[in-house]
């Protein structure tokens, strides 16, 4: 058993300025990923440069096959890149050992799946408190209230001792919203988190995405969803495993200084 000695965070913003502001907390630089494939070497990433500031709320969207999910898998460390620089939450992904990135992992980064991947013989409230179960963070009572917390949070306080499989998949996927904060990471992760969503439960779970960024939690999600994505605060586009230049308005990047988007791209990684 691991001890009880790390202590939980309770659910704070990370940048009291309530916007984007400071050092980027994720940044890609000339990123290349090759797989190998029975054709010969398959590129999914060509040399992607992104930075994302701390409390941004930033929608990739793309063709399916367009490299979004394998930039996921570098922002996440669950993959790593065949060349270029890659830094999140203070940590050089690239060089760091399986170990040091599964630890890196549990405390920086909460990942959200499209199809929840709730434990179905747990609780709603015991499937909030696994991540920190995995972690050793606090006392089980600590971990029982910082579950009831986090689902507060996201209105399922009522859901705490029901099995995930007797709510509806929007609440499912609030659970797993919870889930995903239970460690209080800086960062939230989501691959298509409203694809198995009506569009009035999607529009709802995105709103509660961006209230998570307001607070200060930079949120990095992949969506087809054109709609959804336009409510984000930068729109990054993908196509051929490269960052490219959308329309008016779909290429946006986030200025702290106006707390408005404008339509520059320098920040937005266009990697030329």
């Amino acid at each position: 058993m691991q001890p009880d000695a790390a202590p939980l965070a309770s659910t704070q913003a990370h940048d009291d300025g309530g916007g984007p502001s400071g050092p980027p907390i994720i940044d890609l630089r000339d990123v290349v990923k090759d797989y190998p494939t029975g054709a010969g070497s398959f590129r999914a990433l060509a040399g992607v440069t992104l930075r994302v500031a701390p409390g941004e709320l930033v929608a990739i969207v793309g063709k399916s096959g367009c490299g979004k999910s394998t930039l996921l898998n570098m922002i996440t460390g669950i993959d790593r890149p065949t060349d270029g620089v890659i830094a999140v939450a203070g940590m050089d992904l690239r060089h760091a050992s399986e170990n040091d990135l599964a630890r890196w992992r549990g405390r920086s980064v909460g990942v959200v799946f499209q199809f929840f991947q709730l434990i179905p013989t747990l609780t709603v409230a015991e499937n909030v408190m696994l991540p920190m179960d995995f972690a050793g963070r606090g006392s089980p009572g600590e971990r029982r209230s910082r579950a009831a917390e986090l689902l507060e949070l996201v209105e399922m306080t009522d859901q705490a001792d029901k099995l995930p499989l007797s709510t509806s998949g929007g609440q499912q996927q609030r659970i797993a919203i919870a889930r995903a904060l239970a460690n209080d990471p800086p960062i939230l992760v989501a691959d298509e988190p409203t694809g198995n969503l009506d569009s009035a439960t999607a529009s709802q779970v995105f709103a509660l995405f961006g209230r998570l960024a307001d607070a200060g939690r930079t949120v990095v999600l992949v969506t087809h969803d054109a709609d959804l994505a336009g409510q984000a605060r930068r729109i990054i586009r993908m196509a051929d495993g490269r960052i490219v230049d959308g329309p008016a308005g779909d290429a946006q990047t986030w200025s702290p200084a106006t707390q408005a988007p404008t339509s520059a791209t320098d920040q937005g990684g266009h990697d030329g």
